[in-house]
């Protein structure tokens, strides 16, 4: 809920058949997406998965995947049409005993309870913190709109008829604290010298620009501030403020394994003042793919295992999103 905006009765009818792909037609690029059955408003919508949505649903594929590799089909009662929807691979589902059971809207209440309390979070009354399930769809709206999503598509994203619910959604602050807010830093800006306020020169706006279209290097991508000089010359194996990707850890490894035989053809002729340049550059290279090792351990990608399903005219049901 927290990363999709979704009501409590949409996530937990979310199935395997959810996840869904869509590939752009001018770069051929494929974009995960997942798709909103109709609720109370009868509007189906499809969200673009973002990294961290896609790391929490192969979490959950992972879990729920038995021998065959396949999520467990289960029947779930709908509450508000009264009937016994079919089996289905839904997603929020648990083993109890040797069955497999769907959650339902009051179990997930009281994970949440549960979790709150045992963070031992509370008001400023002391009291332990409440969620409902709904306080995380406003969270979402609230914090995309303040980071500069436009309303407008937030209501599309929710799933709103009226942009009016959508801007009530929204968590308003005071006016007399935002205008506090704004007289505070123009008493600081009063303080400081004019020049440091004026308006860039084309000049100057070209070269900001041009820096971060520089960040991409051979090996990664150069993550050092706007306007500060490169202090190892463009030796980036060297440098701490380089990202390494991991699709170039063989060009590492041959960095590396490129070093050693330099490193030692150096010893042999003599070459003491190389030799120590050289190792500096094999450390970084060391660290480097170490850099690469640790963030493999903490974020594995994992197949979501987008599901092809027969339709009428043949073929498979993303052919036709």
């Amino acid at each position: 809920m927290r990363l999709t905006g979704v009501r409590n009765e949409e996530l937990l009818e979310l199935t395997h058949h959810s996840i869904t792909q869509y590939r752009l037609p001018s770069t051929g690029e494929v974009v995960p997406l997942l798709q909103i059955a109709p609720s109370k408003t009868d509007t189906e919508r499809l969200l673009l998965v973002s990294p961290e949505l896609a790391d929490v649903l192969s979490a959950i594929i992972s879990r729920l995947r038995g021998p065959t590799g396949t999520v467990p089909l289960v029947a779930a009662y709908d509450v508000r049409e009264k009937v016994w929807n079919p089996p289905m691979p839904l997603l929020f589902q648990r083993s109890i005993g040797s069955e497999h059971r769907v959650f339902t809207p009051t179990a997930l209440r009281k994970l949440l309870i549960n979790a709150l309390a045992a963070t031992g979070l509370t008001n400023t009354e002391g009291e332990t913190l409440t969620f409902s399930p709904h306080d995380f769809r406003r969270i979402f709206v609230t914090d995309a709109i303040m980071n500069g999503l436009p309303p407008h598509i937030a209501q599309v994203i929710c799933g709103h008829k009226s942009i009016d619910t959508t801007i009530g959604y929204k968590a308003v602050y005071p006016a007399e604290t935002i205008e506090a807010h704004r007289a505070f830093i123009a008493r600081r800006r009063s303080t400081r010298p004019s020049e440091e306020y004026r308006t860039p020169t084309e000049e100057e706006w070209d070269a900001f620009l041009a820096h971060f279209e520089k960040r991409k290097v051979s090996i990664g991508t150069c993550t050092r501030a706007f306007s500060s000089p490169c202090v190892h010359e463009h030796a980036c194996v060297r440098c701490s403020l380089l990202r390494p990707d991991p699709a170039q850890r063989g060009r590492l490894e041959e960095i590396r394994d490129n070093l050693v035989a330099r490193i030692a053809e150096a010893e042999r002729e003599g070459w003491l003042g190389e030799v120590e340049g050289l190792r500096v550059s094999l450390a970084g290279a060391g660290d480097k793919l170490a850099q690469l090792d640790r963030r493999g351990r903490t974020s594995t990608a994992v197949d979501l295992g987008i599901p092809h399903l027969a339709t009428p005219q043949g073929g498979s049901y993303r052919d036709h999103v």
